[in-house]
């Protein structure tokens, strides 16, 4: 990943704060004449955070603290690297001050995550944007926001509880898409014959978004929106799978070990599908540990990890899809300076709902769903390379340069 600009952090409520963030609150001036920049939409955000500039007079006429919640710093270096980075920069472009608003991290814990909360309805926190450890604290967070009328975004991963909740991501089901075609595009290009699939998903076990990927991903391979699906389902492709499980808490070591013992056990596995990078790297590990090459067995992905370009570089993986957070990050931010200046979201801004999955309890609440992109070696460097998403030293570093060049990547 690139190294952006550092942060100071400070010790703020039992966890991390980006230095310049106070742990109080100012409050604003009501004012009847601001109002929602016209035309704003989930497409009006790109890489020059401009649009946030419009949202001056909503931030002026809202009162309270901005709450920013994220999960942790060691599943996913991006809550670091940018997801912080890119919500202050957000949040700073629409005019908030200092002591407005609040970015903490919990650190990978539950409970430190539900005091984080806790602690910024203590201070005045109007609007809670926060990306939940597990549906679990999730709930909690909601349940505590909704009993003092605090305004709350599921930021990256839905909760679906509570009222006056809101949903800002990328359409999951349309990742899900992504990484199936990518899958069947790959099975073509890369000349596999009779596919025997195996299929690795996230953690279905804790994540919603985990088995919306999968309803994407069987849809459009196999016609089906179940996950797990039966070992044995075909389609009219010639395609049969061989297995179908869950990485628990898409824990990239328990997926190698899954991998591991369903490739040992059916060595004819041919083509596989993986729900993110992490997982993707595991059961390439697994290959490349039994002399398979590049090209000879498609593997897929999600988050556009260095990692993952280098092995869609090398030739172990199909592709990525890309999330540009810095979309994600101005999306979230410009939903709760609406709702903090007391106004309504357009519709163009919440274009799609979200509901749980079949079988999970909970509500139906609106959405803000960001376009993803599945990136392979022809587009990688006019995505992720072109955002400073992925280190291009680093990746080139890993790659060769000449691997590189081929790319177009200089």
């Amino acid at each position: 990943m690139r190294k952006l600009r550092s942060l100071t952090l400070i010790a703020c409520a039992g966890a991390l704060a980006i230095i310049g963030t106070a742990c109080g609150n100012s409050t604003g001036t009501t004012s009847a004449s601001a109002t929602v920049p016209s035309g704003l939409s989930v497409t009006s955000f790109d890489a020059s955070f401009s649009v946030m500039a419009q949202l001056k007079s909503l931030t002026a006429a809202g009162s309270g603290l901005v709450g920013v919640i994220l999960p942790d710093t060691t599943s996913s270096t991006r809550y670091v690297n940018f997801d912080a980075p890119y919500l202050k920069k957000a949040l700073d472009a629409a005019g908030y001050t200092s002591s407005q608003y609040k970015i903490d991290n919990a650190q990978g814990n539950d409970a430190t995550e539900l005091q984080l909360a806790q602690a910024d309805i203590t201070a005045g926190a109007k609007v809670l944007i926060f990306d939940p450890l597990n549906s679990n604290v999730g709930g909690q967070i909601q349940q505590l926001a909704q009993s003092h009328g605090v305004k709350t975004i599921s930021y990256d991963r839905a909760t679906f509880t509570g009222t006056n909740v809101y949903y800002v991501s990328f359409d999951n089901v349309q990742v899900g898409k992504l990484i199936g075609q990518g899958f069947k595009d790959c099975i073509t290009a890369w000349g596999v014959s009779s596919p025997k699939v195996f299929t690795l998903n996230g953690g279905e076990d804790t994540d919603p978004n985990a088995v919306s990927f999968a309803q994407g991903y069987n849809q459009i391979i196999w016609g089906k929106t179940d996950s797990p699906l039966s070992a044995g389902t075909t389609n009219s492709d010639g395609y049969t799978l061989i297995g179908d499980k869950v990485a628990p808490g898409w824990d990239n070591a328990q997926g190698q070990t899954i991998f591991q013992q369903q490739y040992t056990a059916h060595r004819n596995i041919n083509a596989t599908v993986e729900a993110n990078d992490g997982l993707g790297n595991a059961v390439i590990t697994v290959l490349k540990n039994a002399g398979v090459g590049p090209k000879k067995v498609p593997t897929t992905g999600q988050d556009a990890t260095e990692q993952g370009m280098a092995n869609v570089l090398k030739g172990y993986q199909c592709g990525s899809v890309y999330k540009a957070v810095y979309l994600e990050a101005q999306d979230a931010v410009a939903i709760a300076t609406i709702l903090r200046a007391g106004k309504t979201p357009p519709a163009a801004l919440l274009n799609g709902t979200t509901k749980p999955p079949t079988g999970v309890s909970g509500t139906e609440q609106p959405a803000s769903l960001l376009v993803p992109l599945w990136v392979t070696s022809a587009n990688m460097k006019d995505t992720v390379i072109k955002d400073n998403f992925v280190d291009k030293n680093a990746l080139c570093t890993d790659v060769t340069q000449a691997v590189c060049t081929a790319a177009g990547i200089s």
